[in-house]
Protein backbone atom coordinates (compact mmCIF):
# COMPACT_ATOMS: atom_id res chain seq x y z
CA UNK A 1 0.00 0.00 0.00
CA UNK A 2 1.09 3.41 -1.28
CA UNK A 3 1.04 6.90 1.19
CA UNK A 4 2.39 8.47 -1.97
CA UNK A 5 0.29 12.19 -2.45
CA UNK A 6 0.27 12.91 -5.98
CA UNK A 7 -1.42 16.24 -7.23
CA UNK A 8 -3.49 15.94 -10.56
CA UNK A 9 -3.63 18.62 -13.63
CA UNK A 10 -6.00 16.68 -15.61
CA UNK A 11 -6.40 20.01 -17.95
CA UNK A 12 -8.50 20.48 -21.01
CA UNK A 13 -9.76 18.36 -24.02
CA UNK A 14 -9.00 14.85 -24.05
CA UNK A 15 -6.61 15.35 -21.24
CA UNK A 16 -9.31 14.83 -19.06
CA UNK A 17 -10.35 11.41 -20.14
CA UNK A 18 -6.85 9.88 -20.73
CA UNK A 19 -5.60 11.23 -17.22
CA UNK A 20 -8.97 9.48 -15.57
CA UNK A 21 -8.14 6.32 -17.18
CA UNK A 22 -4.39 6.44 -16.01
CA UNK A 23 -5.29 7.09 -12.56
CA UNK A 24 -7.43 4.16 -12.59
CA UNK A 25 -4.39 2.12 -13.59
CA UNK A 26 -2.08 3.34 -11.41
CA UNK A 27 -4.54 2.61 -8.37
CA UNK A 28 -4.70 -0.77 -9.78
CA UNK A 29 -0.88 -1.00 -9.78
CA UNK A 30 -0.32 0.15 -6.20
CA UNK A 31 -3.65 1.26 -4.23
CA UNK A 32 -3.48 4.00 -1.56
CA UNK A 33 -2.30 7.01 -3.34
CA UNK A 34 -4.17 9.71 -2.15
CA UNK A 35 -5.28 12.06 -5.12
CA UNK A 36 -5.83 15.98 -5.23
CA UNK A 37 -7.14 17.54 -8.31
CA UNK A 38 -6.45 20.86 -9.35
CA UNK A 39 -8.54 22.64 -12.24
CA UNK A 40 -6.28 24.89 -13.71
CA UNK A 41 -6.76 24.65 -17.13
CA UNK A 42 -7.18 26.79 -20.50
CA UNK A 43 -11.05 27.13 -19.67
CA UNK A 44 -9.86 28.52 -16.00
CA UNK A 45 -8.04 30.72 -17.93
CA UNK A 46 -11.25 32.18 -19.19
CA UNK A 47 -12.80 32.42 -16.45
CA UNK A 48 -10.43 33.85 -13.99
CA UNK A 49 -7.62 35.39 -16.53
CA UNK A 50 -4.73 32.99 -15.31
CA UNK A 51 -4.06 29.92 -16.08
CA UNK A 52 -3.56 29.41 -12.05
CA UNK A 53 -3.32 30.97 -9.01
CA UNK A 54 -0.20 33.23 -8.84
CA UNK A 55 0.57 30.48 -5.88
CA UNK A 56 -0.28 27.58 -7.73
CA UNK A 57 3.80 26.18 -7.03
CA UNK A 58 3.14 26.53 -3.83
CA UNK A 59 -0.03 24.73 -3.62
CA UNK A 60 1.57 22.09 -5.40
CA UNK A 61 5.36 21.92 -3.36
CA UNK A 62 4.17 19.60 -0.90
CA UNK A 63 3.23 16.44 -3.14
CA UNK A 64 5.68 13.87 -4.07
CA UNK A 65 4.59 14.17 -7.75
CA UNK A 66 2.61 16.10 -10.37
CA UNK A 67 0.20 14.22 -12.86
CA UNK A 68 -0.32 16.62 -15.75
CA UNK A 69 -2.92 16.29 -18.59
CA UNK A 70 -2.75 17.78 -21.91
CA UNK A 71 -3.43 21.37 -22.33
CA UNK A 72 -4.90 23.50 -25.05
CA UNK A 73 -8.05 24.55 -25.46
CA UNK A 74 -9.07 26.72 -29.09
CA UNK A 75 -9.63 30.80 -28.48
CA UNK A 76 -6.89 30.12 -25.67
CA UNK A 77 -3.20 30.86 -27.78
CA UNK A 78 -0.47 28.19 -27.36
CA UNK A 79 1.76 30.55 -25.87
CA UNK A 80 -0.52 31.71 -23.12
CA UNK A 81 -0.90 27.68 -21.56
CA UNK A 82 2.47 26.79 -22.31
CA UNK A 83 3.79 29.88 -20.27
CA UNK A 84 0.97 30.03 -18.09
CA UNK A 85 1.00 26.62 -16.38
CA UNK A 86 3.90 24.18 -17.64
CA UNK A 87 6.94 26.45 -18.25
CA UNK A 88 6.61 28.11 -14.94
CA UNK A 89 6.15 25.02 -13.19
CA UNK A 90 9.20 23.49 -14.92
CA UNK A 91 11.14 26.33 -14.04
CA UNK A 92 9.90 26.91 -10.04
CA UNK A 93 10.40 22.77 -9.15
CA UNK A 94 13.64 23.05 -10.96
CA UNK A 95 12.44 20.13 -13.44
CA UNK A 96 15.94 20.95 -16.07
CA UNK A 97 15.38 16.94 -17.31
CA UNK A 98 12.82 16.32 -20.03
CA UNK A 99 12.69 12.56 -20.36
CA UNK A 100 11.08 11.29 -23.14
CA UNK A 101 11.45 6.82 -23.49
CA UNK A 102 10.72 6.42 -27.11
CA UNK A 103 9.62 2.59 -28.44
CA UNK A 104 7.68 0.41 -30.11
CA UNK A 105 5.18 -1.46 -28.19
CA UNK A 106 4.00 -4.78 -28.98
CA UNK A 107 0.81 -4.60 -31.23
CA UNK A 108 1.67 -1.48 -33.05
CA UNK A 109 3.25 -0.72 -36.01
CA UNK A 110 5.77 1.67 -36.73
CA UNK A 111 5.69 3.67 -39.53
CA UNK A 112 8.56 2.89 -41.03
CA UNK A 113 8.77 -0.08 -43.32
CA UNK A 114 10.14 -3.46 -41.99
CA UNK A 115 11.34 -1.82 -38.53
CA UNK A 116 10.81 -3.99 -35.21
CA UNK A 117 11.07 -3.16 -31.36
CA UNK A 118 14.82 -3.90 -31.10
CA UNK A 119 15.15 -1.22 -33.92
CA UNK A 120 13.05 1.42 -32.16
CA UNK A 121 14.38 2.20 -28.53
CA UNK A 122 15.43 5.43 -27.91
CA UNK A 123 15.40 7.62 -24.77
CA UNK A 124 15.78 11.06 -25.90
CA UNK A 125 17.09 13.94 -22.69
CA UNK A 126 16.01 17.10 -23.25
CA UNK A 127 17.00 20.21 -21.72
CA UNK A 128 13.94 21.56 -19.92
CA UNK A 129 14.71 24.88 -18.10
CA UNK A 130 16.52 27.20 -20.60
CA UNK A 131 17.90 27.04 -24.16
CA UNK A 132 15.85 28.68 -26.85
CA UNK A 133 12.35 28.68 -24.56
CA UNK A 134 13.83 32.17 -22.86
CA UNK A 135 11.84 35.32 -22.19
CA UNK A 136 14.31 37.60 -22.96
CA UNK A 137 13.50 39.70 -26.28
CA UNK A 138 10.33 41.31 -27.52
CA UNK A 139 9.14 43.23 -30.82
CA UNK A 140 10.37 46.50 -31.65
CA UNK A 141 9.29 49.33 -33.66
CA UNK A 142 5.49 48.07 -33.50
CA UNK A 143 3.45 48.68 -36.83
CA UNK A 144 6.55 50.62 -38.49
CA UNK A 145 8.27 49.19 -41.94
CA UNK A 146 11.22 48.55 -39.79
CA UNK A 147 9.58 46.25 -36.88
CA UNK A 148 11.59 43.70 -36.09
CA UNK A 149 11.47 41.20 -32.48
CA UNK A 150 14.65 39.83 -31.18
CA UNK A 151 14.33 36.30 -29.24
CA UNK A 152 16.96 35.23 -27.08
CA UNK A 153 18.34 31.64 -26.50
CA UNK A 154 19.65 31.28 -22.92
CA UNK A 155 22.42 28.65 -22.76
CA UNK A 156 24.58 28.60 -18.91
CA UNK A 157 27.78 26.76 -18.31
CA UNK A 158 25.77 24.96 -15.54
CA UNK A 159 22.61 23.90 -17.53
CA UNK A 160 24.60 22.28 -19.85
CA UNK A 161 26.87 20.66 -17.56
CA UNK A 162 23.72 18.92 -15.98
CA UNK A 163 21.65 17.77 -18.58
CA UNK A 164 25.00 16.68 -20.15
CA UNK A 165 26.01 14.35 -17.53
CA UNK A 166 22.25 13.42 -16.45
CA UNK A 167 21.98 11.56 -20.15
CA UNK A 168 26.04 10.12 -19.72
CA UNK A 169 24.43 8.27 -16.79
CA UNK A 170 21.65 6.72 -18.42
CA UNK A 171 23.75 5.94 -21.42
CA UNK A 172 25.67 4.10 -19.33
CA UNK A 173 22.94 2.34 -17.70
CA UNK A 174 22.09 1.34 -21.15
CA UNK A 175 23.66 0.76 -24.16
CA UNK A 176 26.78 2.81 -23.64
CA UNK A 177 25.74 4.80 -26.99
CA UNK A 178 25.02 9.01 -26.62
CA UNK A 179 24.50 11.03 -29.72
CA UNK A 180 24.53 14.74 -28.91
CA UNK A 181 21.74 17.24 -31.27
CA UNK A 182 23.50 19.72 -32.30
CA UNK A 183 23.72 23.14 -34.78
CA UNK A 184 26.94 24.60 -34.69
CA UNK A 185 27.15 25.19 -38.51
CA UNK A 186 24.85 27.48 -38.31
CA UNK A 187 24.15 29.19 -34.81
CA UNK A 188 27.49 30.55 -34.21
CA UNK A 189 27.39 31.29 -30.38
CA UNK A 190 24.73 28.63 -28.51
CA UNK A 191 25.62 25.63 -30.35
CA UNK A 192 29.86 25.86 -30.48
CA UNK A 193 29.51 26.32 -26.89
CA UNK A 194 26.98 23.45 -25.96
CA UNK A 195 29.47 21.23 -28.29
CA UNK A 196 32.79 22.48 -25.90
CA UNK A 197 30.94 21.26 -22.50
CA UNK A 198 29.78 17.81 -24.46
CA UNK A 199 33.67 17.29 -25.84
CA UNK A 200 34.78 18.34 -21.93
CA UNK A 201 32.23 15.91 -20.20
CA UNK A 202 32.77 13.29 -22.34
CA UNK A 203 36.14 12.55 -21.15
CA UNK A 204 34.75 11.67 -17.53
CA UNK A 205 32.61 8.64 -19.53
CA UNK A 206 35.31 6.46 -21.21
CA UNK A 207 33.02 3.74 -21.21
CA UNK A 208 29.95 5.74 -23.51
CA UNK A 209 30.39 6.02 -27.44
CA UNK A 210 29.69 9.71 -28.21
CA UNK A 211 28.51 11.28 -31.28
CA UNK A 212 27.63 14.85 -32.57
CA UNK A 213 25.15 15.35 -35.29
CA UNK A 214 23.47 18.14 -36.32
CA UNK A 215 20.26 18.37 -35.77
CA UNK A 216 18.85 18.13 -38.98
CA UNK A 217 20.92 15.32 -40.06
CA UNK A 218 19.92 13.61 -36.77
CA UNK A 219 15.97 14.08 -37.54
CA UNK A 220 16.85 11.60 -40.84
CA UNK A 221 19.01 9.34 -38.82
CA UNK A 222 15.66 8.59 -36.68
CA UNK A 223 13.64 8.13 -40.10
CA UNK A 224 16.66 6.51 -41.96
CA UNK A 225 18.52 4.15 -39.29
CA UNK A 226 16.73 4.50 -35.82
CA UNK A 227 18.86 1.25 -34.84
CA UNK A 228 21.91 3.37 -34.71
CA UNK A 229 20.34 5.38 -31.50
CA UNK A 230 20.27 4.62 -28.35
CA UNK A 231 20.29 8.29 -25.84
CA UNK A 232 20.09 11.74 -27.42
CA UNK A 233 20.68 14.70 -25.82
CA UNK A 234 19.52 17.75 -26.77
CA UNK A 235 18.64 21.73 -25.92
CA UNK A 236 15.02 22.66 -25.29
CA UNK A 237 14.03 23.23 -28.85
CA UNK A 238 15.60 20.46 -30.48
CA UNK A 239 15.10 17.89 -28.17
CA UNK A 240 11.50 19.02 -28.08
CA UNK A 241 11.13 18.26 -32.31
CA UNK A 242 13.25 15.53 -31.86
CA UNK A 243 11.12 13.37 -29.01
CA UNK A 244 7.80 14.06 -30.91
CA UNK A 245 9.67 12.77 -35.08
CA UNK A 246 10.72 9.42 -32.68
CA UNK A 247 7.13 9.08 -31.14
CA UNK A 248 5.79 9.35 -34.39
CA UNK A 249 7.73 7.05 -35.96
CA UNK A 250 7.06 4.73 -33.33
CA UNK A 251 3.32 4.85 -33.71
CA UNK A 252 2.14 8.39 -33.01
CA UNK A 253 1.76 10.38 -29.83
CA UNK A 254 -0.92 8.61 -28.48
CA UNK A 255 1.97 6.27 -27.14
CA UNK A 256 4.93 8.30 -26.02
CA UNK A 257 4.89 9.47 -22.52
CA UNK A 258 7.63 11.94 -20.63
CA UNK A 259 8.41 13.36 -17.69
CA UNK A 260 9.85 16.44 -16.24
CA UNK A 261 12.37 15.38 -13.52
CA UNK A 262 14.17 17.23 -10.82
CA UNK A 263 16.73 14.62 -10.12
CA UNK A 264 17.43 15.40 -6.51
CA UNK A 265 13.76 15.06 -5.97
CA UNK A 266 13.72 17.81 -3.04
CA UNK A 267 10.49 19.06 -4.68
CA UNK A 268 7.87 17.17 -7.40
CA UNK A 269 8.95 15.82 -10.21
CA UNK A 270 5.69 16.45 -13.38
CA UNK A 271 4.71 13.31 -15.64
CA UNK A 272 2.52 14.25 -18.64
CA UNK A 273 1.36 12.64 -21.90
CA UNK A 274 3.50 14.33 -24.73
CA UNK A 275 0.26 14.74 -26.87
CA UNK A 276 -1.95 18.13 -27.07
CA UNK A 277 -5.35 18.12 -26.33
CA UNK A 278 -6.75 17.28 -29.29
CA UNK A 279 -9.73 19.78 -29.65
CA UNK A 280 -10.77 18.08 -32.57
CA UNK A 281 -11.69 14.39 -30.56
CA UNK A 282 -12.21 15.80 -27.14
CA UNK A 283 -15.25 15.07 -25.59
CA UNK A 284 -15.69 11.83 -27.82
CA UNK A 285 -14.13 9.32 -26.03
CA UNK A 286 -12.03 7.99 -27.91
CA UNK A 287 -8.64 9.25 -27.12
CA UNK A 288 -5.82 6.60 -26.31
CA UNK A 289 -4.72 6.87 -23.06
CA UNK A 290 -1.78 4.54 -23.39
CA UNK A 291 1.28 7.87 -23.20
CA UNK A 292 -0.87 9.11 -20.21
CA UNK A 293 -0.63 5.29 -18.55
CA UNK A 294 3.01 5.10 -19.37
CA UNK A 295 3.74 8.40 -18.17
CA UNK A 296 2.15 7.15 -15.00
CA UNK A 297 4.51 3.96 -15.10
CA UNK A 298 7.02 6.52 -15.37
CA UNK A 299 6.08 8.68 -12.33
CA UNK A 300 5.80 5.42 -9.92
CA UNK A 301 9.65 4.57 -10.87
CA UNK A 302 10.18 7.66 -10.16
CA UNK A 303 8.52 7.62 -6.76
CA UNK A 304 10.43 4.20 -6.15
CA UNK A 305 7.36 2.06 -6.45
CA UNK A 306 9.15 -0.34 -9.01
CA UNK A 307 6.59 -3.38 -8.76
CA UNK A 308 3.89 -1.39 -9.46
CA UNK A 309 5.45 0.57 -12.13
CA UNK A 310 6.58 -2.74 -13.89
CA UNK A 311 2.56 -3.75 -13.50
CA UNK A 312 1.66 -1.08 -14.83
CA UNK A 313 3.97 -1.43 -17.75
CA UNK A 314 3.88 -4.90 -18.89
CA UNK A 315 -0.02 -4.78 -18.49
CA UNK A 316 0.31 -1.96 -21.30
CA UNK A 317 2.37 -4.27 -23.44
CA UNK A 318 0.44 -7.41 -22.60
CA UNK A 319 -2.91 -5.47 -23.60
CA UNK A 320 -1.89 -3.97 -27.01
CA UNK A 321 0.14 -7.50 -27.99
CA UNK A 322 -3.07 -8.99 -27.42
CA UNK A 323 -4.92 -6.61 -30.09
CA UNK A 324 -8.77 -7.19 -28.81
CA UNK A 325 -9.05 -3.79 -27.30
CA UNK A 326 -8.15 -0.75 -28.89
CA UNK A 327 -9.14 3.14 -30.03
CA UNK A 328 -9.33 4.02 -33.25
CA UNK A 329 -6.23 5.48 -33.87
CA UNK A 330 -4.71 2.29 -33.18
CA UNK A 331 -7.33 0.61 -35.54
CA UNK A 332 -9.80 -0.50 -33.25
CA UNK A 333 -13.40 0.96 -31.81
CA UNK A 334 -12.76 0.76 -28.65
CA UNK A 335 -13.22 3.77 -26.16
CA UNK A 336 -11.08 5.31 -23.73
CA UNK A 337 -12.38 4.09 -21.32
CA UNK A 338 -12.79 0.39 -22.45
CA UNK A 339 -9.01 0.48 -22.72
CA UNK A 340 -8.25 1.93 -19.44
CA UNK A 341 -10.23 -0.62 -17.65
CA UNK A 342 -8.92 -3.23 -19.83
CA UNK A 343 -5.31 -2.25 -18.76
CA UNK A 344 -5.63 -1.34 -14.98
CA UNK A 345 -7.59 -5.39 -14.62
CA UNK A 346 -4.11 -6.84 -15.84
CA UNK A 347 -2.13 -4.42 -14.06
CA UNK A 348 -3.76 -5.05 -10.97
CA UNK A 349 -3.27 -8.73 -11.64
CA UNK A 350 0.41 -8.54 -12.39
CA UNK A 351 0.46 -6.53 -9.07
CA UNK A 352 -1.15 -9.33 -7.43
CA UNK A 353 1.44 -11.87 -8.77
CA UNK A 354 4.65 -9.48 -8.00
CA UNK A 355 3.41 -9.23 -4.27
CA UNK A 356 5.43 -11.72 -1.78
Amino acid sequence: MSNRRIATIPGDGIGVDVTTAAVEVIDAAVPGIEWTEFDWSCENYLRTGAMMPADGPRQLAGFDAIFLGAVGFPGVPDHISLWGLLIPLRRAFGQYVNLRPVRLLPGTASALRDRTADDLDILIVRENSEGEYSEIGGTHNPGRPDEFVLQESVFTRVGCERIMRYAFERATERGGRLCSATKSNGLIHSMPYWDDIFDRIATEYPGVATRRMHVDALAAEIVLHPDRLDVIVGSNLFGDILSDLAAAVTGGLGLAPSGNINPDRSVPSMFEAVHGSAPDIAGQGIANPVAQILAGAMMLEHLGEHAAAAAADRAVCEILAEGRIRTPDLGGTSTTEELGTAIAERAAELARVATP
